[in-house]
């Protein structure tokens, strides 16, 4: 029964991250960082970059930044800051208007004269409101208009400075406005000692024991004192800043009538100027132009320039374009009171995007201090690279990744997990153990697939592969850059998982040839070079076949240009347009050198160039090797599936 009746109570969670929030795509993530990097982006631009688009379901740092800017136009353009001058006009309408109908209805001199006081008002709010301080007011309408007005004074100025005054000092007593003024003596004095490099610390306890109900933020400190007032302070200034000249004068004027007593304008007044003194790094010079039709108060305003200010410096946190910016820099609770919790919870979960990508050791630093994808950030790459060009390959051919590390031979020692399609044999103890330790871990499963790991098997026959790509301006210019990188990490991948006794040597080739690493080639910069000098690139592709005599040679070229460079004696690269038949005969003659040793030859030709066509049917014939030309987007699965098949 007691378990029957208890009851539950559900609300928001709120100890730490969305238990229930989706995790982080980090595959996804590094795609979209890896696409970046290969189109010339450094590492550190291109995760600057993913923040700033954000992913699927969470919106980046522009759109924040955007929904800003536009809270901030709409404020300023449905509201404006004249409202404490309108009502007081509207009261001081009033109470002329009552005074005057009780006038009309006295036939003495003495109204006849106040009459002509009235009309001989100033035309200014301000000036009139200060020339009826001491008018022996005849209507007892128009004397409670009036003392509304100094009383609406009064409200407003407090509520300029310290939160929720205004609804407090409603209908304030003598009494009141007297321990208003004795706050703000106290508050004054507090700050002059703390200004002089005095230890406020009793002063300020003292203070806030006494003056705490007007400070509902509960200050912990002097210093976290002048803070909170300073920020309202100099809100207030901006809010002043931003009236007419004529508004400024009236409501200067009007100020001096607060609550009837100047004592308290003049406090006012001495408390500003020694937050501006103690806190001149806050922006006391700013404006901000309000157009709309919605009439603030003095108070309302502040708050209203209050927010601009804190929009701004939210919109300088998303912008992330200051020295050393992170996402850590960011005040959440600002995006979530400006924007809204989803605001705050996208925002939240691009800081842990960053935090975990440089967790998992994605990036590294390079000597000269720049951030450089990582060798496990590549393996991420390579991955992706490499699902992509098997599912072409399958979609094309109707085949499938079977993961088979050799098509059969000797065991390599290795295992690893059964994936579907698998036909190796089981490694038992390797399985029995992961059930084991799942076991241990509360899971009560006997068995269970993912308990499941393979034995991996050795190619019989090993291969030397060559990959050379051509780099010259064409391929960027053309859109071939980035997938000829992704091919290369797709063979990569391929190579350095599945056919580990391979070994792959990649070139690249413009006006001159180099062997470059995986990490070098995904981050290498196009150049504008003229040049394509494949005969180079056969120089450094011999020298590598015949380091590994052993191995069946292979040698992939990806092109989309015939060659119109090669390599003289010196070491320098002589460049000629058209092609010249110095550099078709050197290109051919380390060609047939290649073919000597039994190399196999692929041409993967990029375009649709007619002379480049006739070249690799002549060069492809006299090697005995094929010509493929493949799409772009087809491009990795190709040469993937030229090198399966010619080491096969």
């Amino acid at each position: 029964m007691a378990r029957r009746n208890r009851r539950y109570a559900y609300g928001p969670y709120t100890d730490g991250p969305d238990p229930l929030a989706p995790p982080f795509d980090l595959r996804a993530a590094m795609d979209e960082i890896g696409r970046d990097v290969m189109e010339g982006a450094s590492p550190r631009t291109a995760l600057q970059e993913l923040l700033r688009r954000g992913m699927e379901n969470r919106r980046g740092l522009d759109e924040l930044t955007r929904e800003v800017y536009q809270r901030r136009s709409k404020l300023q353009r449905e509201n404006r800051l004249d409202g404490t001058l309108q009502e007081v006009r509207e009261l001081l309408r009033r109470a002329l208007d009552a005074e005057r109908d009780s006038l009309g209805r006295q036939d003495t001199d003495d109204a006849r004269f106040r009459e002509m006081q009235l009309d001989a008002l100033p035309s200014d709010t301000g000036g009139a409101v200060r020339e009826l301080n001491d008018y022996d007011w005849q209507s007892s309408d128009a004397r409670e208009a009036y003392e509304e007005i100094r009383d609406l004074l009064g409200r407003e100025m407090l509520d300029q400075r310290f939160q929720g005054m205004k609804q407090a000092m409603e209908n304030a007593t003598p009494e009141d406005v007297e321990r208003i003024r004795e706050m703000l003596d106290d508050l004054n004095g507090l700050l002059a000692n703390h200004a002089a490099g005095q230890d406020t610390t009793e002063q300020f306890q003292q203070f806030m024991e006494k003056h705490g109900q007007f400070f509902p933020e509960n200050p912990q400190n002097t210093e976290e004192l002048i803070d909170t007032l300073a920020q309202r302070a100099a809100a207030a200034q901006r809010m002043l800043n931003s009236m007419t000249p004529e508004q400024q004068q009236q409501l200067m004027e009007l100020s001096q009538q607060a609550f009837g007593d100047p004592r308290l304008a003049q406090a006012m007044a001495q408390l500003d100027a020694q937050l501006q003194g103690l806190r001149p790094g806050e922006d006391w010079d700013g404006q901000g132009r309000f157009r709309g039709e919605n009439p603030m108060g003095m108070g309302e305003a502040t708050r209203a320039m209050e927010e601009l200010g804190q929009l701004d410096a939210l919109a300088e946190q998303l912008s992330q374009s200051y020295p050393g910016a992170r996402l850590e820099d960011i005040d959440l609770d600002s995006v979530g009171k400006h924007l809204g919790d989803r605001a705050r919870v996208d925002a939240r979960a691009l800081a842990e995007l960053q935090r975990e990508l440089e967790r998992q050791g994605l990036f590294d630093r390079a000597p000269d201090g720049s951030l450089q994808l990582s060798p496990k950030a590549l393996r991420r790459l390579g991955e992706s690279a490499l699902r992509d060009v098997v599912d072409k390959i399958g979609s094309r051919r109707g085949e499938r990744d079977t993961h088979r590390s050799g098509a059969a031979g000797e065991a390599t020692g290795a295992t690893r997990p059964w994936a579907f399609g698998d036909t190796e044999a089981w490694n038992v103890s390797r399985t029995l153990l992961n059930a084991q330790l799942r076991q241990a871990g509360g899971d009560d499963r006997r068995l269970d697939v993912t308990d499941v790991e393979i034995v991996e098997t050795e190619q019989k026959t090993r291969a030397v592969v060559a990959l050379c790509v051509d780099t010259s301006w064409s391929m960027v210019q053309d859109g071939r850059w980035v997938p000829m990188k992704r091919t290369a990490l797709a063979l990569h991948q391929l190579i350095s998982t599945r056919f580990r006794g391979d070994d792959l040597k990649l070139i690249t080739f413009g006006r001159h040839a180099r062997s470059v690493e995986l990490g070098e080639l995904v981050g290498l910069d196009g150049a504008y070079e003229q040049g394509t000098n494949l005969h180079h690139a056969m120089l450094l592709a011999g020298q590598h076949l015949r380091r590994n005599t052993d191995a069946q040679p292979v040698v992939l070229v990806v092109t989309d240009g015939e060659p119109t460079a090669h390599l003289q004696p010196d070491g320098h690269a002589l460049f000629d347009y058209p092609t010249s038949p110095e550099t078709l005969r050197a290109t051919v003659a380390e060609i047939d050198k290649l073919t000597g040793l039994k190399a196999a030859f692929t041409f993967f030709v990029l375009g649709d160039d007619p002379r480049l066509a006739v070249f690799m049917d002549g060069i492809a014939r006299r090697c005995g090797g094929r010509v493929v030309a493949p799409t772009l987007d087809g491009l990795g699965a190709e040469v993937v599936a030229d090198y399966l098949k010619t080491r096969r």
